[in-house]
């Protein structure tokens, strides 16, 4: 997921650190293209690869390409993410909606990590003595509840605890796992809503808004 949004930020900065990056997208190539451009002009270098994190094949499909192309895989980002399609009521939130988020926005992420960290697990530490690093991307989901949208706050606190699940079972092998909690922020997923959010925050004299 480092096509757009917080994902091509992530991407360029690891660039500017000199990094070679595998930059999945799931449809829009040409932000793909545009991605990659960036990370080349950050000083970075690294390549395009197709794969919905969804499908199992794809899964593989972009840890054997990434370590055919790289030798090694240091630092997973788990980033790939949708909003709900419409944000519906608790009461009246559909099943489709349900399982196209748990399907991306989770059973991905879980099962790629599983991937990598079985790759990281076979490769030698690098120089800091790390076998590689997994970054999960969450959100402030986690722990604030929005009734319009149950289902993204689940699959984000979902992520939550298999970021304490995988960083527990793979600490003994020198990999760590982290996550990132990021607030509102300004990408094409938070479009629709900005004019909503950006009135919210203007409201409030504290200048916090709850999501």
């Amino acid at each position: 997921g480092a096509s757009r949004g917080i994902g091509r930020g992530i991407a360029v900065e690891l660039a500017k650190a000199g990094g070679q990056i595998a930059i999945n997208y799931a449809g829009n190539a040409a932000a793909a293209a545009e991605a990659l451009e960036l990370v080349r002009a950050a000083g970075g270098d690294g390549f395009i690869v197709q794969g919905d994190v969804a499908a199992a094949a794809d899964r593989a499909r972009l840890v054997a390409e990434t370590v055919a192309r790289f030798g090694r895989i240091d630092l997973l980002v788990n980033n790939a993410g949708v909003a709900p399609a419409v944000r519906a009521d608790l009461l009246d939130a559909g099943e489709e909606s349900f399982d196209r988020l748990f399907a991306i926005n989770l059973k991905g992420p879980f099962f790629l990590t599983q991937l990598v960290a079985k790759q990281m697990q076979a490769q030698a530490p690098d120089a800091e003595g790390f076998r590689g690093r997994i970054v999960n991307v969450t959100s402030i989901s986690v722990y604030t509840a929005s009734i319009n949208r149950g289902d993204y706050c689940m699959v984000k606190a979902g992520l939550a605890m298999m970021t304490k699940l995988f960083a527990d079972r793979l600490a003994a092998d020198g990999i760590n796992v982290y996550e990132i909690r990021p607030g509102v922020i300004a990408t094409d997923m938070t479009g629709g809503v900005k004019a909503k959010y950006d009135k919210l925050i203007l409201e409030d004299e504290r200048g916090i808004t709850p999501i």
